[in-house]
């Protein structure tokens, strides 16, 4: 298993012979507020903790020119499945409680169509200006893929970077180059409030 810092790509097919399908695994934990207080207790009042904090995991998947050229091709959880079969989220994981991953997604890279080039792998959180959340009350964010045949992790990346006051995570990819797929760490963070304004960016 590799761990890969940020801006680092690695071969996933290619040193894989045969790997046609992945499972690609995004976890975060909420920081916990202190009995001290502190900004989640300024936040949200008392020592209850406040609300949960929903990150919603989602992928693009996008052309040569890196543009989203039809709506079946941004996958999350509203959209499930992409009509070909290659993408499918397994599901929306509200708080970011417990251990490993949060939220899974599953690509058979055989079934991506020829004309999708790369698959961009994004985290949201849910209503982030209604409830002032960002990334700053997150810990422990990463991004990994593993061979699904096997359980076996091939890489992970995780970020280390304090991420205050961003509201969206653009985590990483995995895009075709010569016929086989990479994987490459982005690890950028935005200040785009929810799903729609990230779509912009690939428009």
């Amino acid at each position: 298993m590799i761990n890969l810092q940020k801006g680092q790509k690695i071969d996933l097919t290619k040193t894989n012979p045969g790997l046609t399908k992945i499972t690609v695994g995004l976890g975060w934990d909420p920081i916990k507020s202190g009995g001290g207080g502190g900004l989640l207790k300024s936040l949200f009042g008392g020592g209850g903790g406040g609300a949960n904090i929903d990150c919603d995991a989602s992928v693009y998947m996008l052309d040569a020119n890196q543009k989203l050229k039809k709506k079946d091709h941004l996958i999350y959880f509203g959209n499930k499945k992409s009509s070909c079969g290659s993408i499918q989220h397994m599901g929306d994981n509200l708080t970011g409680e417990g251990d490993g991953d949060d939220e899974q997604i599953n690509v058979d890279l055989s079934r991506v169509p020829a004309d999708v080039h790369r698959l961009v792998f994004v985290v949201n959180i849910y209503q982030c200006v209604q409830r002032k959340q960002h990334f700053g009350m997150i810990q422990n964010a990463y991004i990994r893929a593993v061979n699904s045949a096997n359980g076996q992790e091939i890489c992970k990346f995780n970020l280390s970077q304090g991420y205050d006051g961003k509201t969206a995570l653009i985590l990483g990819e995995v895009y075709r180059h010569n016929s086989e797929w990479k994987f490459a760490a982005t690890g950028e963070a935005t200040n785009d409030t929810g799903l729609e304004t990230l779509t912009r960016r690939y428009m």
